[in-house]
């Protein structure tokens, strides 16, 4: 079975996240800079079946699109005209990046180790990738 890769898309950084081949577990891949998302993705998907991708979607607290909601528009609309027969969803990020930093946190990580924003944002698309699998289950 194909896997299924979050993309927790930013401006500076990317964090990514995949399933195992049964999409049952969700794991962090990796965090690379933003300007290399493409080449990225064309190695993995040269290697790995990638049944969709689930993207990030910002949204503020009164669930109006944030700010960075163009930019993220952009690369779903340059994804698609890439890789046209991968579908994207788009799920709602809210609280990903303070929910990745808790369980930082919980996991009994130093507040040096805590700094690392290449951590948190595959932390964050972990959870963005996990929340989905749950709610596909149930």
């Amino acid at each position: 079975m194909p896997r299924i890769l979050a993309i927790d898309y930013g401006i500076k950084r990317t964090g990514i996240a995949v399933t195992d081949e049964l999409q049952i577990i969700a794991s962090g891949l990796t965090t690379i800079p933003t300007e290399t998302i493409f080449t990225f993705l064309n190695d993995y998907f040269d290697k790995e079946k990638v049944a969709k991708i689930l993207v990030g979607e910002p949204k503020q607290m009164n669930g109006m699109p944030s700010e960075s909601t163009p930019i993220i528009e952009k690369f779903v609309a340059d994804f698609k005209e890439k890789f046209p027969s991968i579908p994207v969803i788009r799920v709602d990020e809210r609280f990903t990046s303070k929910m990745a930093f808790q369980t930082m946190i919980d996991s009994g990580l130093s507040k040096k180790q805590r700094k690392n924003k290449n951590l948190v944002d595959e932390i964050a698309a972990t959870i963005l990738l996990q929340d989905f699998l749950t709610r596909k289950m149930i």
